[in-house]
């Protein structure tokens, strides 16, 4: 499997998912509390669902599945399988913790579409 080294923090791309500052951060935090082992990357999909038809799945995996695509930024690595892929492609994964609530949001150029509550998508 092939390890892509963005290198590029919150920079405008079109072919990479791109991860905040404050999302990197907030990934190795949980990490160091819940004790998740170097080797477990970010798993970021999208799976359908909501009443946009996608919805975006965020979790921890211990390894890569085979195809998946390796994104690494600053020693975080990030896991994207094929099909998640095609509707991840640009999109921006950032880190909020202000008055409207806490938690990762994703900022996709691709979605023609999106919820009242942001957490489903249709392109």
């Amino acid at each position: 499997m092939e390890v892509i080294e963005t290198g590029i923090v919150g920079a405008e791309a079109t072919d990479n998912i791109q991860i905040t500052q404050r999302a990197i951060d907030e990934v190795r935090k949980i990490k160091a509390e819940n004790e998740v082992g170097e080797g477990f990357g970010l798993r970021v999909g999208v799976k359908g669902g909501g009443c946009s038809g996608l919805m975006y799945n965020l979790g921890f995996d211990s390894e890569p599945r085979d195809n998946d695509r390796i994104v690494e930024v600053q020693g975080v690595r990030i896991f994207i399988d094929p099909k998640s892929l095609f509707y991840l492609m640009g999109v921006e994964l950032d880190f909020t913790d202000g008055l409207n609530g806490r938690g990762f949001t994703f900022n996709n150029p691709n979605a023609t579409r999106t919820c009242g509550c942001g957490s489903s998508f249709g392109v």
